[in-house]
């Protein structure tokens, strides 16, 4: 990196959602991206007393997006075909961008569908915006960039 340039790390506000078929804007929070490999303690019995440490299955975290309610029902309907019992496994992407609007980051999941729907609250008392929320499933994630 040339003298006097610096890499300022991205905005966690500035990113999109891409979900195969589906078309949602406006999502104020995803989260949940992580994956965590389970450790499977070994020992024979002439191992020295502290276990060998091997690698287990890969978990993958849920995703969770929230967003206004407006009309659309898209992912409330990608919901209710699952409660009915046929689930439509789609890919889906996170996808960061910086200030002047570039994708610069993007995680990839694969197979994923909805087991959790949240509908908003609602308080004749308050003046905060309706959220509606998607717990999301997959069986794998890459990031690509």
């Amino acid at each position: 990196m040339p003298t006097g340039q610096r890499k300022d790390p991205f905005r966690n506000f500035r990113f999109r959602v891409e979900i195969d078929g589906i078309q949602q804007a406006g999502f104020s929070d995803a989260s949940g991206f992580d994956s965590t490999i389970d450790v499977i303690e070994y020992r024979e019995g002439t191992d020295p007393t502290s276990p060998r440490k091997l690698p287990g299955l890969t978990k993958y975290g849920n995703i969770t997006l929230k967003w206004g309610q407006t009309d659309s029902l898209d992912l409330y309907n990608w919901h209710k075909e699952a409660i009915a019992g046929s689930i439509q496994r789609r890919n889906m992407s996170v996808i960061v961008v910086d200030e002047a609007g570039n994708d610069k980051g993007r995680w990839d999941f694969a197979g994923a569908w909805p087991t959790k729907y949240d509908a908003p609250d609602f308080s004749a008392k308050g003046n905060d915006i309706a959220i509606e929320s998607l717990e999301i499933v997959h069986e794998g994630m890459n990031r690509v960039s």
